[in-house]
């Protein structure tokens, strides 16, 4: 069939039967059809006018990535312009450099821009809108300038299609600028311009700011509470914007599927959210399914997620990638899997935040092998060239111990931006290879690349690791020479290195020039006046902590423990214990419990501490046992000791540490045929810590008297039966 009989023609169709349905296409946004349209106009041997290429551009510009359209499409439009010569109409020009510019074809705009022999307003819109939408936002903002220079007076739409280039902290003086400029020129009074202006403050974190243009705005628009609600979202107020949209409710403004997004942006509760929803007809909405899907996928409800998804026939990427992240953190790697296989059935295209979300949630050495076939996978695909894969493989391997499968990754990445090198380089610090790390760091610095603030914390614990002072030093004066934030992390990473390089003097120093310490950073220094026996400074800085920090966490009790055990505070021990447990509902670890058993045990007070022991809510590691057998040590109690050995040998029999602490007990007796038989149990379990200790022990034993006790209990208590705990 013909084109003259689809229209039912008996006759070859005119030109303006070819705008018709030029004009069909473009309102339905389909613009591939659009382009066909247009080449059978050209076969017909009909010749195009301003309206038809008017038709043609505006019906190509629409959602042109989603049909892919690409730059080849464009030039040769471009290209009919100029043979045509309609090129010279400022309308269609700027009409085709929106078309570039939606493309991503910013040089090509740019040059259709500087050859356009007259341009409007609209044309100078349209580039910095393009510039601004695209991320470029010095672009924009100098094009602004520039447009002013040239004597064109911006409109309400210039003003909206720059500002939301201001909205980053660092820009926060540009786009004040611009809203001082819209004040002068009257455009401030615009809804759509205060509205633009209300978002850019918010994200800059000015909600003052923000609040106060929204409460200007007279006739405030669906769009206007949308901004407003996620202003507060954003930035982390949910109570404020649950409140924005119950006014918004009460002023009777209808919700969009918009409101929907930003509520759920707002931490809403997708269960209330959902219904609300449902019952507005919003729920047919496929950003409003997306958002919902990926809000239940976030707080771990993987049921109503995959549910809520299949029940929608229009199958989302997003959705789907959420509904993988939630398996994968859950460590349901069989979910996750079965999810993507259902991605590529649906003939959909994983992308890289899909590899991601699986790489990411591989955190048991079960699930290794299935790393090990994603990477296949994303070799295969070339994925794993994206950098936001390959930190992820990277990490994957680093996590088990493969750190040489991990610079395999790294050196295989054609592009090795700032982040992938710090991956690699706090990879190996974790792993303790820190030698390695700072030789990452030489090799950087010739790529090109300067450090931030992660690079500079990584290699601080690992100076801290080998005690490297001179060189960490070296890396506080950069810090200091570049004005870097002393905060947070860099803080606490500094106030560690000093520490263990055995520099408290310096560690109060970083401390008190940090003006407000976070929690990490008061747990480090806490930590720090405990390690060097400082439990009176330990204390007290606790006490200044929690002015300003009410909210301790597990760490932060651990230090302030060690410090009542180095110094003996067994009173001071136990209330701080008991606070934890009581009064901020933790529930102490396995190193809690070892720091307290190590304190009772220290005091003389074996029964508290075996109590202790009895009421654990989980069993007893090797640190608890060895931390009550060290106390056993210091009290030259042998027969506790004895079954605490027993214990320990159970658990581990090639740590050499057990072996330390018991023949130091039976040299504290001077039972030296006892110190000669541990000595020589040593030897026959071997390993690395045995092989230590045995040295350890040999300088001990300066004689060899017997104890005249042939027997020893040593071996004898390793054959008790042991089917409960000692009591």
């Amino acid at each position: 069939m013909n084109l003259a009989s689809s229209f039912g023609l008996s006759t070859k169709p005119n030109l303006s039967h070819f705008h018709l349905l030029l004009k069909h296409y473009a309102e339905s946004k389909n613009p591939r059809r659009v382009l066909l349209i247009f080449r059978d106009l050209l076969e017909y041997n009909e010749k195009p006018n301003e309206s038809t290429f008017a038709l043609l551009v505006k019906g190509c510009s629409s959602f042109s990535s989603s049909f892919g359209l690409n730059s080849a499409e464009a030039n040769q439009i471009h290209t009919h312009l100029i043979k045509s010569g309609t090129v010279q109409f400022t309308h269609l020009s700027t009409a085709l450099l929106d078309f570039y510019m939606k493309l991503g074809c910013f040089v090509a705009a740019q040059y259709l821009f500087d050859d356009m022999r007259a341009r409007d307003v609209v044309s100078w819109n349209a580039l910095i809108c393009g510039f601004s939408r695209n991320g470029y936002c010095f672009d924009a903002l100098y094009l602004f300038l520039q447009m002013l220079r040239e004597g064109f007076s911006p409109s309400p739409t210039t003003l909206v299609s720059l500002v939301p280039s201001c909205g980053r902290p660092e820009l926060i003086f540009q786009g004040k600028s611009i809203h001082g400029f819209g004040i002068k020129t009257g455009h401030d009074l615009n809804s759509q311009v205060k509205n633009a202006l209300t978002s850019m403050y918010a994200k800059c974190a000015d909600l003052e700011a923000a609040e106060c243009l929204f409460l200007e705005i007279v006739d405030k628009s669906v769009v206007s509470w949308n901004t407003m609600i996620g202003a507060f979202g954003q930035n982390g107020l949910f109570d404020e914007a649950m409140l924005v949209f119950k006014q918004m409710r009460e002023e009777n403004v209808e919700a969009s599927p918009v409101t929907m997004v930003c509520l759920l942006s707002a931490n809403a509760y997708p269960d209330s959210t959902h219904c609300y929803a449902i019952k507005t007809g919003l729920i047919n909405d496929l950003s409003v399914i997306t958002s919902l899907v990926c809000e239940y996928a976030r707080r771990g409800n993987s049921n109503p997620a995959e549910q809520l998804y299949i029940s929608f026939p229009q199958k989302n990427l997003v959705a789907l990638t959420a509904i993988i992240q939630s398996h994968a953190e859950k460590g349901n790697m069989f979910s996750a899997v079965e999810c993507f296989a259902g991605i590529q059935q649906s003939d959909m295209k994983p992308d890289a935040v899909t590899m991601v979300s699986i790489l990411r949630g591989i955190t048991d050495p079960a699930h290794f092998g299935v790393g090990l076939v994603f990477h296949g996978y994303g070799f295969k695909t070339g994925l794993s060239d994206k950098n936001l894969v390959a930190n992820a493989l990277i990490s994957m391997y680093l996590r088990f111990d493969h750190i040489e499968a991990a610079f395999s990754v790294f050196y295989e990445t054609h592009e090795k931006p700032l982040i992938s090198w710090n991956s690699l380089i706090s990879g190996c610090v974790q792993g303790g290879r820190s030698s390695d790390a700072f030789q990452l760091f030489h090799q950087m610095k010739l790529f090109g690349h300067d450090p931030d603030a992660i690079t500079i914390a990584s290699l601080l614990s690992g100076c801290g690791q080998l005690g490297y002072l001179q060189f960490g030093e070296r890396l506080h004066n950069y810090v200091l020479r570049n004005n870097l934030a002393v905060e947070n992390f860099v803080g606490t990473a500094l106030i560690d290195m000093y520490t263990k390089c055995g520099r408290i003097e310096r560690t109060e120093k970083v401390f008190k020039s940090i003006k407000e310490p976070c929690l990490a950073t008061w747990n480090a220094m806490i930590s720090g006046y405990s390690l060097y026996g400082l439990e009176h400074k330990a204390l007290s800085c606790f006490s200044e902590m929690q002015e300003q920090v009410p909210n301790p966490d597990q760490i932060t009790f651990l230090g302030v423990l060690a410090a009542c055990t180095h110094a003996g505070l067994v009173q001071e021990g136990r209330k701080y214990f008991e606070t934890m447990r009581k009064e901020f509902k933790m529930v102490p670890t396995l190193q809690h419990y070892a720091c307290m058993v190590g304190l009772l045990g220290r005091a003389g007070l074996f029964e508290e501490a075996l109590m202790l022991i009895r009421d654990m809510e989980m069993e007893p590691d090797f640190a608890v046992w060895g931390a009550l057998l060290n106390a056993c040590c210091i009290h030259q109690e042998v027969k506790l000791g004895e079954y605490l050995a027993k214990k320990l040998f159970l658990l581990d029999h090639r740590s050499g540490g057990f072996y330390l602490l018991m023949s130091n007990l039976y040299a504290a007796k001077g039972w030296w045929n006892e110190v000669a038989k541990v000595r020589e149990m040593m030897r026959e379990a071997g390993g690395d810590g045995c092989s230590a200790a045995v040295t350890k022990v040999k300088c001990s034993s300066a004689s060899t008297t017997d104890s005249g006790d042939a027997n020893s209990v040593l071996f004898t208590m390793i054959e008790l039966n042991d089917s409960q705990r000692f009591s």
